[in-house]
């Protein structure tokens, strides 16, 4: 029932108990719609008893039945809501929860892969030793020997654990920061892979460039993208490395030739414990943990990490580090080799 019908029911009913009398004759200026009039006959009707008991039962099961109505539409209504709710929020909820799922499953793969890694040599080793103590016939010269290959398995888990902790502590960011020549910390890696460089070609031009970070996370980082450079090259192959600074930015470039990576690849082998192909697991340090530490201490840096595939195999990385300031006078020059060095063909060019 509407609200002009009720307020019909109730006048009226009012009028036939009695209790709130007609009002007085309107004059012509305002003047009653003729449809809200009750006649005369009506209103004899509607005074009786039995009249006024007509119209409070009519009035009572509008109530009821307006009641009903509106406890119908607010059940639809709710249960609209409902449905709008839940489905808003799986959709909020999965968009919130796909990337901590995605998370966990990495951190899951991550802990399992490194319980391997781990393991591989403290079984390699024991195994190695329990084979020349049940052996009769072993002698002084294969417990040495066996010594030495349990040694070299254990240099291999320190190493482990040396990259575990250093993708750890770029991951959990920086505690304190202080002026670093780019171009130096370049300079000493070159000089620690200069015997592992050899035969190969390599192309460097160090400019001081300074960078506001942790020494030991940008070593790590150099020497990682140095030793990649150099163990996934092709025989005779080049190095190009690059340290300087551009728009008050220091950057750091590396390119290698070697084998085609696909692009599709590179991605996947920033992750922990990811190489290319299996060959490079039988490398001595080549866990798949170098590229991962290179961009979690690049994001502790805030540094913008760029990796593409080379035009004609291997990696080109940049590196490009936030503006730190300007290199005064008191900084150690980027000196790299000697004159006779260059005939040997360790560098090309150093400044």
């Amino acid at each position: 029932m509407n609200p002009g019908s009720s307020w019909i029911f109730e006048s009226v009913g009012k009028v036939a108990s009695g209790k709130e009398t007609p009002a007085a004759a309107p004059d012509a200026r305002a003047r009653v719609p003729s449809f809200l009039v009750v006649p005369s006959q009506v209103k004899r009707v509607l005074s009786s008893p039995a009249g006024a008991a007509t119209v409070k039962y009519v009035g009572d099961r509008q109530r009821v039945a307006d009641l009903h109505h509106l406890e119908v539409e607010s059940a639809v209504a709710l249960a609209i809501m409902a449905l709008f709710s839940g489905g808003l929020g799986w959709l909020v909820a999965g968009r919130v929860l796909r990337p901590l799922e995605r998370a966990y499953d990495a951190q899951r793969r991550f802990v399992a892969n490194a319980s391997h890694e781990l393991r591989t040599p403290l079984t390699a080793s024991r195994a190695l030793l329990e084979m020349v103590i049940t052996d009769p016939h072993a002698t002084t010269l294969t417990f040495r020997e066996t010594c030495r290959e349990a040694l070299e398995e254990n240099e291999q888990q320190e190493q482990l654990i040396d990259a575990l902790l250093a993708l750890a502590q770029g991951e959990q960011g920086l505690d304190r920061r202080e002026p670093v020549d780019l171009a130096v910390v370049v300079r000493d890696a070159l000089r620690e892979h200069e015997a592992e460089a050899a035969g190969l070609h390599l192309d460097i031009e160090l400019v001081p460039a300074l960078v506001s970070g942790d020494r030991r996370l940008l070593i790590r980082l150099v020497s990682n993208l140095l030793q990649n450079a150099i163990r996934h090259n092709l025989p005779r192959g080049y190095v190009r490395v690059r340290a300087h600074q551009r728009d008050g930015r220091a950057v750091l470039e590396i390119a290698n030739s070697g084998p085609v990576i696909p692009a599709a690849e590179i991605d996947r082998l920033l992750a922990p414990f990811q190489r290319l192909a299996p060959d490079r697991l039988g490398h001595p340090s080549g866990f798949g943990l170098g590229l991962s530490i290179v961009a979690a201490v690049a994001a502790a840096h805030d540094a913008r990490l760029d990796i593409a595939s080379g035009e004609a195999g291997g990696l080109r990385v940049v590196v490009g580090f936030p503006p730190a300031g300007v290199i005064e006078g008191a900084v150690e020059p980027a000196y790299l080799a000697e004159p006779e060095e260059l005939a040997q063909g360790f560098v090309s060019q150093s400044r």
